[in-house]
């Protein structure tokens, strides 16, 4: 198969393209630079992209858009946050409906933020969208693939959790702190947080590129934790000890109120219902110990 790739050099990205060559699959990055052989230029903010250039493509996977957790949540860099996943996946979307011989997939980003903050309700990819600035941007994220859903492109939504891995994400972060002993649970530790290996995220990318599955799909590991348990099992695959707590006012000082209650004190119980029962996806990382002992080689 021949599959695009947007948002190609980040941590999934990255990974994705390792896997797909290893299948023999031909990965071809979506860049907004100068592209070189093998690969397809667009400009999102100018609404740029050639749907000549996605003839002949079997699927895309869009990954692609500003970070969350990378800047205070500002105004200013919220309307970011919704232009770079809305613009971008509806330009993708309008190129992959005008083209000859276009891609018959596209596998598009989201995110289980689309749930909002729900407390131990459990979720699955039934459940209605939640209240919030994620929640919104989630469904706007989504509903932006209706151009090529309408040309009869197969689609699915993938509702991301935390993705574990050493290279980068909320894990690699975490690291230092933990090893020295400084690790603890975020203020009371009893919020969800729904984690999948960065190895199972690839390959449920993979089994979706052929399942036939169409909409919402959660790829998150069957077995969420709360906050307090990430906390408890980091510390004792490291062999440190997990018992300061971090207060409330030093992530929402350093990140700001918004986006420390969204990211850190807040979460969601989610449940991957399509892949795991509806799909036939095995997951080699179901429980937290045993992504973490593959991940960090303990």
């Amino acid at each position: 198969m021949r599959i695009a790739i947007t948002g190609a050099s980040g941590l999934i990205g990255s990974a994705l393209r390792g896997a797909l060559a290893v299948a023999g699959h031909t990965a071809v990055p979506v860049v907004r630079r100068t592209p070189r052989d093998g690969e397809i230029g667009w400009a999102p903010d100018e609404g740029r992209l050639d749907p000549a250039d996605l003839s002949g493509l079997d699927a895309v996977v869009h990954l692609a858009g500003t970070g969350i957790g990378d800047h205070r949540w500002t105004d200013e860099y919220k309307r970011e946050l919704v232009d770079s996943r809305t613009k971008g996946t509806a330009l993708l979307s309008e190129a992959i409906a005008a083209a000859d011989n276009g891609p018959a997939v596209l596998l598009s980003g989201s995110a289980i933020g689309i749930y909002g903050a729900r407390g131990d309700e459990e979720l699955d990819e039934h459940s209605a969208p939640g209240d919030g600035f994620l929640a919104d941007l989630c469904v706007k994220w989504e509903e932006a693939t209706g151009m090529a859903a309408a040309a009869g492109t197969r689609v699915a939504h993938l509702r991301t959790g935390i993705v574990l891995s050493t290279k980068g994400g909320a894990l690699k972060k975490q690291l230092p702190l933990f090893k020295l002993g400084l690790g603890g649970k975020m203020a009371g530790g009893d919020q969800w947080q729904s984690w999948i290996s960065i190895d199972d995220e690839v390959a449920a990318i993979g089994h979706l590129l052929t399942s036939g599955h169409s909409g919402a799909v959660n790829l998150t590991a069957p077995q969420p934790v709360t906050n307090a348990d990430f906390a408890d099992t980091l510390g004792a695959v490291l062999g440190r000890p997990t018992f300061l707590p971090i207060p409330r006012f030093g992530p929402r000082l350093v990140l700001g109120g918004e986006l420390a209650e969204n990211l850190l004190f807040t979460g969601q119980r989610v449940l991957p219902t399509v892949l795991s029962t509806d799909d036939g996806f095995t997951f080699a990382h179901p429980d937290l110990e045993t992504a973490l002992r593959a991940l960090l080689g303990r």
